[in-house]
């Protein structure tokens, strides 16, 4: 199964009108060499014969150099090279793999494809696309949380298959979702030029549509990622997986912000907020927590709970009072409610680091302990209508909070007590912030806040708060020894 090259040309015989082929005395030189301005060059090649026994001689051309036809004729040497000549059944298969090709117009088979074709036993053309794989792949995902499956679910549906979708899973490369990502980046910019128009008619056209952030591109690629690894290593559908071959910028999370008398007076003069991530100061926080406590509010004792434990909003609303031990001043972290669309869920945390033990100061044991006392009291008056559910906040009759509701009373108590608004979750980064600026060490808050690492700590909250920022310089200047005081008067 050598294989050559010739060369054969239109000519005619002029008695007989039929055509010359390889046989034509002009595609020679008179020493015996190929002619270089006649005819065009072809290869043949004997395949391994097909099922039914038949001899299989493959021929084509033309090429326009006989370079090119030695390149097309390397590249079935190769691929009939991978498999084992005493198997008549692979041979017959990668024959038909090659004829196919050659008959169709399609590339040549690689080696690595061939043993992929002959382990699977499919054929490249029954390879699926990235619509069919991506959505049989989210279909086997059976053994995540749903809260996992549905961020998969929104990252295929909404990007991967609409740029994606139509490629068969082998010609995938890094081109195209390059091409993805620069689409996606085009709709973002279209996107914000709509709504900074004057014209409103084109802003009602993107008024429910989101931008695509960076965060969310990484998660966009993780997800690609993970779903190519699998059709690599579990199905062999793949040789490399493309997406480890492009690169992202990074998406650096934004940095926390405190609400300082200044920014709070630019807040209110144009009704803009420096950053996503916006921290109260302590007198902020005790502002809200008196507010909502002189209101009688029923929740006070969650909003508390969350601002000196750095408590997440589905820990909290899924906090169990078997999960509590007031006598040791201890909560433990073992359920989260979740939110799923609109439906809700209590399932375990994300992580294995989101389980611990937290320590309670006295005044937030005795917070927990007034407020079973006003549960008790909503449980005696719902009588029959209470459900059970163990919870340590609930609804009036004992029902789950929606983590929803929870979050826009939360906005609805700040906008009462005149403060400059934050998100729930800042509440958590509160927590970690006013430690610090208690003296509280980096570890300790790290451990508290159940992070990976106190490094991710020291990096996210390190510089926040102003007083420690003050308290450093002043601690620095401290050092040097000077012989008079620069600050007074000579």
């Amino acid at each position: 199964m050598k294989g050559s090259t010739f060369k054969r040309c239109g000519c005619r015989d002029t008695n007989t009108g039929r055509r010359l082929g390889r046989s034509c005395p002009d595609l020679r030189r008179p020493g015996g060499g190929w002619s270089r301005n006649h005819g065009q060059w072809h290869w043949q090649i004997d395949l391994p014969a097909r099922a039914n026994g038949t001899r299989r001689t493959l021929r084509h051309g033309p090429y326009p150099t006989q370079t090119d036809a030695d390149t097309t004729l390397d590249r079935i040497r190769a691929a009939l090279a991978v498999p084992d000549p005493t198997d008549p059944h692979v041979m017959v298969k990668t024959g038909d793999l090659i004829e196919t090709a050659v008959k169709t117009g399609a590339p040549i088979p690689t080696p690595d494809q061939v043993r992929r074709t002959l382990h699977l036993d499919i054929t490249p053309t029954e390879l699926p696309t990235m619509t069919d794989y991506l959505t049989d792949w989210l279909t086997g995902r059976n053994t995540i949380k749903k809260g996992t499956v549905r961020s998969y679910e929104g990252h295929i549906r909404l990007h991967l298959i609409p740029h994606l979708g139509h490629l068969r899973i082998d010609r995938l490369r890094p081109g195209h979702i390059d091409a993805m990502y620069e689409a996606i980046a085009e709709r973002n910019t279209t996107i914000a030029t709509l709504r900074a128009s004057r014209d409103q008619a084109k802003r009602d056209q993107v008024k429910n549509q989101r931008v695509v952030g960076p965060r969310t591109m990484h998660l966009i690629h993780a997800t690609l990622r993970k779903a190519l690894n699998d059709a690599m290593r579990r199905h062999r559908y793949l040789d490399l997986n493309p997406a480890l071959l492009v690169e992202l910028p990074a998406a650096r999370a934004p940095k926390p912000t405190v609400w300082t008398d200044q920014r709070v007076r630019t807040w209110r003069d144009t009704g803009k907020t420096p950053s996503p991530v916006m921290i109260w100061t302590p007198e902020h926080t005790g502002r809200f927590l008196d507010h909502t406590y002189d209101a009688g509010d029923r929740l006070y004792a969650l909003y508390h709970l969350i601002t000196f434990t750095g408590l997440r909003r589905g820990e909290a609303c899924g906090l169990h009072w078997d999960d509590l031990d007031l006598d040791a001043n201890t909560l433990t972290v073992r359920w989260q409610l979740v939110q799923q669309g609109w439906a809700t869920t209590i399932d375990t945390p994300k992580t294995t680091d989101s389980e611990a033990t937290i320590a309670l100061d006295t005044e937030t044991t005795t917070v927990l302990r007034t407020h079973r006392a006003q549960q008790n009291r909503e449980r005696l008056a719902a009588g029959t209508t209470w459900t059970k559910t163990g919870l340590v906040f609930t609804t009036p009759t004992g029902g789950r909070l929606h983590p929803a509701d929870v979050t826009d009373h939360f906005h609805h108590l700040t906008t009462q007590a005149g403060l400059p608004p934050i998100r729930l979750h800042d509440l958590r980064h509160g927590a970690a912030t006013m430690g610090l600026a208690a003296g509280v060490h980096m570890k300790v808050i790290s451990n508290r806040l159940r992070h990976s690492s106190p490094h991710f700590t020291a990096t996210f909250y390190g510089a926040v708060l102003p007083e420690l920022s003050h308290a450093a310089a002043e601690a620095t200047a401290s050092v040097v020894p000077r012989r008079r005081s620069v600050t007074k008067p000579a």
